[in-house]
């Protein structure tokens, strides 16, 4: 497949072309975004299912959110890459890669498709794995990892249709300021909320570690510091929005609370033993981590500092970062186990129906997830170090996504 990225930037659609209601954006950019958080809708609900009701069929409706994502993103993608391959001009294709030496496609679209595919391929075998070993105890579960990979490639596609058509839109007399202006507003939206639904399947996929339980203790900070610093890091330098990374995790923060807040209000009953807690409602699963004051220190810090040397930068992110994921979420810990949390606001009475609601370490840190001060400090250390290289392949991808065009 040839992955040419970089080529002259030339304007998206003239005056006689353009659709006032879409801005000249192309159907399927906003259809990706839309998918994209379908499916991340879905895959909260999903997980808020598992720990209120139990066993979940193929076309649950948390399923069927999640397979809603897939299809429709698939659909429009390889519309638009059969439209480009038969019907495009040869300025059109210019602007796109080609694959298998036949078909032309913008960049995102093809990731969009692949993506599609692996979550439409993951759904008969899901149903299959829980019918044969039931519930899964870990959520990467083999199935679950063939989904995450095709989700993670449907927002990834969404991230780079958008970048690729604003890294090559320019400005043309034949468009009016104002219009223009719209334009690269919506775009520069439309690659934020992208980019926050990505952040929210991240958190997702490793939100085994970022319980309330996990954050006094050094692994929380190394894993947050290993996966957020990279993903905001390279959003930050990617857009062309001042505090992108700020709104990114505002986007995160914002879906997981709405979905926190929402879920509760409707019933739901345990339906596979054995049942210890019997639950009414939809139990939320996680309250959402404060990335936005880390992500407004990366913002600031990049502003500041932009043409200072970038492993100088990644140095000084990486170090920002844990010290404020410590400053907040060690004492968000203890908050989130004391009683003025156990409302609809913070959710933290949520649990699982299988375990004792009894247990000793529910709203306690149990000895296994504490450290001496000695172990933490050098957990903490080593913690800097993965943030600060983090950060450093962040700031290269994001120049990456800089240059992409087609």
């Amino acid at each position: 497949m040839e992955t040419t990225v970089r080529l002259r930037p030339t304007e998206v659609a003239p005056r006689s072309q353009s659709k006032p209601i879409l801005l000249g954006i192309p159907l399927f950019l906003y259809v990706t975004v839309f998918a994209s958080l379908c499916v991340i809708v879905g895959g909260i609900w999903d997980i808020s299912w598992h720990i209120s009701i139990g066993r979940d069929g193929l076309f649950s409706p948390p399923h069927l959110a999640i397979y809603l994502g897939a299809v429709v993103s698939g659909l429009f993608s390889g519309y638009q890459v059969l439209k480009t391959t038969f019907a495009g001009s040869p300025a059109e294709k210019a602007q796109t890669v080609r694959f298998w030496g036949v078909f032309y496609g913008p960049l995102g679209a093809l990731f969009c498709i692949w993506g599609a595919v692996a979550m439409i391929t993951s759904a008969p075998l899901d149903d299959w794995w829980h019918s044969t070993y039931g519930l899964d105890v870990k959520i990467l579960s083999p199935p679950h990892t063939i989904l995450a990979l095709g989700i993670a490639m449907v927002q990834f596609g969404a991230m780079i249709s958008v970048l690729g058509l604003q890294n090559r839109i320019v400005k043309s007399g034949e468009i009016s300021e104002a219009f223009q202006t719209k334009r690269e507003k919506v775009l520069r939206w439309l690659f934020i909320v992208s980019a926050g639904l990505l952040l929210t399947m991240i958190a997702g996929i490793i939100s085994e570690n970022l319980s309330r339980q996990a954050m006094h203790h050094a692994k929380f900070y190394q894993i947050t510091g290993g996966a957020f610093t990279f993903f905001l890091v390279a959003v930050a330098r990617a857009s062309r929005s001042r505090w992108s990374a700020t709104a990114t995790a505002g986007v995160y923060l914002t879906i997981v609370l709405l979905m926190s807040w929402i879920l509760p209000l409707f019933p739901a009953e345990p339906k596979l033993g054995p049942i210890l807690n019997h639950v009414t409602h939809f139990q939320p699963y996680r309250f959402p981590l404060l990335l936005v004051i880390p992500a407004l220190a990366i913002d600031w810090i990049m502003n500041r500092f932009s043409k200072t040397n970038d492993w100088l930068l990644a140095l000084t992110i990486g170090v920002a970062f844990v010290a404020l994921m410590l400053a907040i979420q060690w004492p968000m810990g203890d908050f989130l186990m004391s009683p003025a949390a156990r409302n609809w606001i913070f959710g933290q009475e949520s649990w699982y129906f299988g375990l004792d609601p009894n247990y000793q370490y529910r709203y306690a840190f149990a000895p296994n997830r504490l450290q001496t001060p000695v172990a933490f400090l050098k957990g903490l250390g080593f913690a800097f170090l993965i943030s600060t290289f983090s950060a450093r392949i962040g700031l290269y991808w994001g120049k990456w996504m800089q240059k992409v065009q087609r």
